[in-house]
């Protein structure tokens, strides 16, 4: 026995959708900012002629490429259910993250070769100043840009956006190696540290692409929420189940911006069909409150027929 949280409760629908207005918005924007980025970045590679400032121009194609397909998904999650995604488009965002991941790892390797390629023949800097004021205004731009996408993505349950934070937070990590490769290279002569610094910062990136396909693997995998949003939705169950005896086999899932809940509610044998309803939309209602985008599957039992395993405590 289940309803929709959201359909008596119109306000909370529009502020969904506004939301995802909101984040397609953000995404498009992420593309104008790549592109400018990109071009900032390629301008200083012109000035200097470092092979670390431009595998760092080249990475930045990495951004342009993921902004589209990060506002390419999240036009695809925000479609409503449909008869063939009887569960809506949620999921479309993971794939954008797993991309995001192989993308950043792709680079990764592109710069080792560079960097590899540089060292068995070091390069002479030109104008190298220049160029790492001229990166350093790309470098302040995609931080400013990373941390607010992390943040927003974070708030708007938006798994594509926060990868795609995370993935310019990478190039700002990259960006600050290869200034401080140069900034040495510049200052002592060897020329040698230019690619050295950039390998090192290549590798940083490797993790971090990893990192960044685990968590979206494992959420399409159906991995349970974390372990706070878990407790906080025992406490909101345990708190509003008045009439019930117990509550148990609670099971949970993300696909971006929705959490799935389901369990099942034992109730008094001779309880009536719409007593029990009424408990169900009481919950419901309270986990649609507590938990942004909450879709919740209530199963009822009579008293006596439960399993009684992973019980939660009521209230």
């Amino acid at each position: 026995m289940s309803t929709d949280p959201l359909s008596n409760t119109p306000l909370k629908q529009r502020a969904l959708e506004n939301g995802r207005h909101d984040t397609t918005w953000i995404a498009a924007v992420s593309i104008v900012v790549a592109l400018v980025v990109m071009g900032i970045k390629y301008l200083a590679y012109l000035k200097t002629g470092s092979v670390a400032l431009y595998s760092d121009a080249l990475e930045s194609i990495v951004n342009v490429v993921t902004a589209i397909v990060a506002l390419i998904t999240i036009r695809i999650s925000a479609r409503p259910a449909d008869r063939r995604h009887q569960f809506g488009h949620h999921k479309a965002e993971y794939f954008s993250a797993v991309l995001e991941g192989v993308l950043i790892v792709l680079a990764a390797v592109f710069i080792l070769k560079e960097a590899y390629a540089a060292l068995l023949a070091p390069r002479e800097l030109a104008q190298p100043f220049t160029g790492m004021a001229i990166s350093t205004v790309a470098t302040a731009l995609n931080a400013a840009w990373a941390i607010f996408l992390v943040v927003w993505g974070g708030k708007r349950r938006s798994p594509a956006l926060v990868a795609d934070g995370w993935h310019l937070a990478t190039d700002v990590a990259t960006s600050i190696g290869v200034l401080a490769g140069l900034g040495l290279a510049a200052a002592t002569g060897w020329s040698i540290l230019d690619p050295l610094m950039a390998a090192a910062v290549a590798v940083n990136i490797l993790w971090t692409g990893w990192r960044l396909m685990r968590q979206s693997v494992s959420s399409l995998m159906d991995e349970a929420v974390p372990r706070e949003t878990g407790r906080q939705i025992r406490e909101v169950i345990g708190a509003n189940a008045e009439g019930a005896i117990e509550v148990h086999d609670l099971r949970t899932r993300s696909a971006g911006a929705a959490t799935f809940i389901e369990f099942h509610l034992v109730v008094p044998g001779k309880m009536t069909v719409t007593e029990a309803h009424r408990i169900c939309d009481r919950l419901e209602g309270a986990l649609g409150d507590a938990i942004l985008g909450a879709e919740v599957l209530i199963h009822v039992e009579p008293e006596g027929e439960a399993r009684h395993r992973g019980i939660v405590v009521l209230g």
